[in-house]
């Protein structure tokens, strides 16, 4: 879902700014003193446990919208928004009242927008879950019946200085009752809704909606691998899927999901969405609850974490499994990462060679994935205040351009951090100069006959490289080797220096690399 290219300023230019802390029952602090980047320093940083990450502010639930006649609600999953025509960025953040909208522009002095309240008719629920598609959020409830799918244009956003005003929803999709989860494929603009209830639930399984038009939704299909699931109806709780560019070239540039089935990860091809194929479903000793998981930057493997095994005392501590998915037709568990502690895992999401994982009472975990079947941690941020196995962190977002991760903590509030050892850009005009993407942007038309068009897009000067394989990956044409400046550019392949067939054009640039199928027709 995100092909990005994280890059940061250097430990030398680090650009100091000001943010507000709030510590746990300083008064002073929640009235927003200000105060510089607290560096984790002998383990802590502003009270709280942390190793190799700095906090940069916290924003309390109660200055979010999260304070009812009953007390503070409490916070779940959240997702973020680029601006791409301001550079705003925004975190989106559930509760189990409503969502707020933070502006995060500048992580160290978060403001708070305001609130999208509860669908009317609908019940507070402790499991909200938010995805973001081409300037829309979307969002979900489960054991609310009536939620269905909010839909919030967040371009009305632009512009606002921090205040409480309460959102309408742009639009809503009936599509379904309520859901646990919500899985956007951006480069299909599909929309899965897994783990719903009500009459077109698909079993709990993927319930496929078209949403190129981001406020008009239509249902599609649906699909489920019946056999998996606690039921046994192929109950999806969460998803990843992805138009596929990873080493199994079988199956380059289908639309693969990677499930999170409660009893098995599942791996379909769902390209064909009235015929959608089950490739594979695993495994593993052990098995509590399949909760969540995310693929590695080159698709060849994929974290999962076990939601239940901690907590059942299956493992002796903390337990992330690491899938080598380059045959997508039998994954192999590669190996077991235990790290310190028996707080619960749930969601983690990979960027480059990162593994950001929320764990509950333990806060977030940096872990380093240079070698996947080796992972080490090293870092965490300790979130937690207020006790309890479900408590703490549920989950993160570490995709920000300004390099910050924006973590909920459900009764702590929203955090902003940084790893210790990366510098931060807080200057919006500074920040949307900076790389976001290297990317085969499109190819057309493909098939082709004549010749074909390679799109590329970058955000600064850098040097890529562009050429052709044939399947076996022997390279058969050479198309740029050299600087490219930032914009888009185009670049031809004429059919007459090759024969008919399938090829792969690779894009190679400040670490990044994507590969995408063609198809000569002669």
């Amino acid at each position: 879902m995100h092909s990005l290219l994280q890059l940061r300023t250097p430990a030398c230019c680090l650009l100091v700014a000001t943010l507000f802390i709030i510590t746990p029952g300083d008064a002073a602090a929640q009235e927003g003193v200000p105060s510089p980047r607290v560096q984790c320093a002998a383990g802590q940083a502003a009270a709280y446990a942390c190793d190799g990450v700095d906090l940069l502010s916290r924003l309390a639930p109660a200055d979010m919208g999260a304070m009812t006649e009953n007390g503070q609600s409490t916070l779940n999953d959240l997702w973020g928004w680029t601006d791409a025509e301001t550079g705003m960025e925004v975190a989106v953040i559930g509760r189990s009242n409503g969502t707020s909208f933070v502006d995060v522009t500048d992580p160290s002095s978060p403001q708070y927008l305001g609130n999208l309240p509860l669908r009317a008719g609908t019940v507070a629920s402790s499991w909200r879950d938010v995805k973001v598609y081409a300037d829309h959020v979307y969002i979900t409830a489960d054991n609310a019946d009536g939620a269905g799918v909010q839909i919030f244009d967040l371009r009305q956003l632009r512009g606002l200085a921090s205040g409480s005003r309460t959102f309408a929803e742009t639009a809503v999709y009936d599509g379904i009752s309520r859901a646990h989860n919500l899985v956007i494929n951006e480069d299909s603009g599909f929309l899965y809704v897994v783990g719903s209830g009500g009459e077109s639930s698909c079993g709990g399984g993927l319930h496929m909606v078209d949403i190129s038009e981001p406020a008009s939704p239509q249902f599609v299909a649906c699909f489920s691998d019946p056999g998996t699931g606690r039921a046994g109806t192929g109950y999806v709780h969460d998803a990843q899927c992805v138009t596929y560019q990873g080493p199994d070239t079988d199956h380059t540039g289908r639309e693969i999901c990677f499930g999170l089935n409660e009893t098995h990860v599942t791996i379909s091809d769902v390209t064909d969405k009235t015929a959608a194929l089950p490739l594979a479903r695993a495994s593993y000793p052990n098995v509590a609850y399949v909760h969540q998981g995310w693929l590695s930057a080159d698709q060849r493997y994929f974290f999962q974490g076990d939601e239940l095994d901690e907590q059942q005392g299956i493992t002796t501590s903390r337990r992330t499994l690491v899938w080598d998915v380059s045959d997508l037709d039998d994954p192999v568990l590669a190996t077991e990462y235990f790290a310190p502690g028996t707080s619960i895992d749930h969601n983690m999401y990979v960027v480059g060679n990162r593994l950001y994982q929320s764990n509950y009472v333990d806060g977030l975990q940096v872990i380093d994935i240079s070698d996947p079947e080796n992972p080490q941690q090293i870092g965490f941020f300790d979130t937690q205040s207020v006790p309890g196995t479900w408590s703490g962190s549920w989950s993160n977002y570490p995709f920000f351009r300004s390099g910050a991760i924006a973590v909920t903590s459900s009764h702590d509030g929203l955090f902003m951090v940084q790893e210790s050892d990366r510098a931060l850009v807080t200057d919006v005009a500074e920040a949307a100069e900076l790389p976001q993407v290297v990317r085969l942007a499109s190819i057309y038309p493909n098939p082709f006959q004549n010749a074909t068009t390679v799109i590329v897009e970058v955000d600064r000067r850098m040097h890529v490289r562009l050429f052709v394989t044939d399947m076996a990956g022997r390279e058969v044409l050479g198309v740029h080797n050299g600087d490219m400046p930032a914009g888009t550019q185009h670049f031809r392949i004429p059919a007459a220096t090759l024969a008919g067939g399938a090829y792969l054009v690779h894009l190679d640039g400040d670490g990044v690399s994507a590969t995408q199928s063609i198809i000569l027709l002669k």
